[in-house]
């Protein structure tokens, strides 16, 4: 069986402050760097990443790339820029890319990816390294920015 993504309920618009902290963690920083670049604890940063994850309805436990695309995808903070062009992907690793932005369990990602569970690491591992991203959230990132680009030049 594979997992479905449905959020029913609207989604609570960030706080300014959570907002400042989102893009921090769209920007790929973790909880300690947003905290020494906003002077906040980072005891406090996690109690932001946690209400911004409900506010946006995000599946409990779900690791930083599934917040980041769930905050590009409601257009809570602004859209992710970089330089590198995104490389064309196979539909074989566009479904995989799709699935490690929507879930965190290993498990999922293998059954939305339509690959074996055990085939994960490498195929996750052969895309971080044809897109050129430093971990997951670089990927889901650069994904939105190539998402976002296309739909741009439909326009």
């Amino acid at each position: 069986m594979t997992p479905r993504m449905t959020t029913s309920a609207p989604i609570t618009p960030l706080t300014p402050t959570q907002q400042r902290v989102a893009q921090h963690f769209v920007d790929g920083l973790g909880p300690q760097e947003i905290a020494a670049r906003t002077g906040l604890s980072a005891v406090t940063v996690r109690q932001y990443v946690r209400d911004i994850r409900e506010s946006l309805h995000c599946p409990p436990r779900c690791k930083p790339p599934v917040i980041v695309h769930f905050l590009c995808n409601a257009r809570q903070v602004a859209p992710p820029t970089t330089d590198r062009p995104m490389p064309e992907l196979s539909p074989e690793q566009q479904l995989l890319l799709r699935a490690v932005a929507e879930h965190s369990n290993p498990s999922d990602i293998a059954a939305r990816a339509k690959i074996a569970p055990a085939d994960v690491r490498a195929a996750h591992d052969e895309l971080l390294d044809k897109t050129g991203a430093a971990n997951t959230t670089q990927l889901v990132v650069c994904a939105r920015r190539a998402t976002t680009m296309e739909s741009g030049a439909s326009q």
